[in-house]
């Protein structure tokens, strides 16, 4: 695999006033300093839902965007889907909890999938697009990092499984949509290495199986 490229977003304020974005996302020209928080650089307005240690890094993959430009009829450039790293050769549902991204110097722990929300829809010029992306299963990586430096187009990138719990991206990503999840699949996700904002989610939702 191999970083396409890494992408940068500035606070923007929607067309109808009535909030600000990071999501708006456009390559850089060269090297992009990541540190434990994020890419330095760019903005994270919605820190309740976005952003902090555990969703520090946003990964989307090349077969992930071949799949949506046929699907949508136009291609669609990188940083489309408000990613900061896109990546060659990668596909997110099958990647577990705990699986490791070593980008150049910095290596990178997934812990989330992207869950969709309106401010996605609107970057997506489609209403209907939150309701798309749930159907396609395609939801891109959270991670945290677990070493810093400095990343840029056209660093290799390499994959190394998690050999833990396993809970897989494609499963994390189901669950939050069920009502009533099985106590089983709440626990596999509580013995995997998942970011803070899905272990709250799952903790409680294991209080009223219990």
């Amino acid at each position: 695999m191999q970083l396409i490229s890494v992408n940068l977003g500035e606070e923007r304020i929607f067309d109808n006033n009535t909030g600000k974005t990071g999501i708006y996302k456009f390559p850089a020209a060269g090297p992009v300093q990541i540190t434990e928080l994020g890419l330095v650089g760019d903005a994270v307005s919605d820190t309740k839902h976005h952003g902090g240690p555990d969703q520090a890094v946003y990964v989307y993959g090349a077969g992930d965007y071949a799949w949506w430009a046929k699907e949508l009829g136009r291609d669609l450039p990188p940083g489309m889907f408000g990613e900061n790293l896109t990546i060659s050769e990668l596909e997110s549902a099958e990647f577990l909890a705990g699986d490791c991204l070593q980008v150049g110097a910095v290596s990178l722990q997934v812990t989330a999938p992207r869950i969709p929300c309106g401010t996605f829809a609107a970057r997506m010029e489609d209403p209907m697009f939150v309701k798309r992306f749930r159907q396609a299963g395609r939801p891109g990586l959270y991670c945290r990092v677990l070493q810093t430096g400095s990343v840029q187009a056209g660093d290799p990138v390499s994959l190394q499984k998690w050999a833990g719990p396993e809970i897989s991206i494609r499963e994390m990503f189901n669950t939050w949509y069920e009502s009533k999840p099985d106590k089983e699949i709440l626990l596999r996700h509580l013995a995997a290495p998942i970011g803070i904002r899905d272990r709250a989610e799952m903790e409680e939702r294991l209080a009223k199986v219990d």
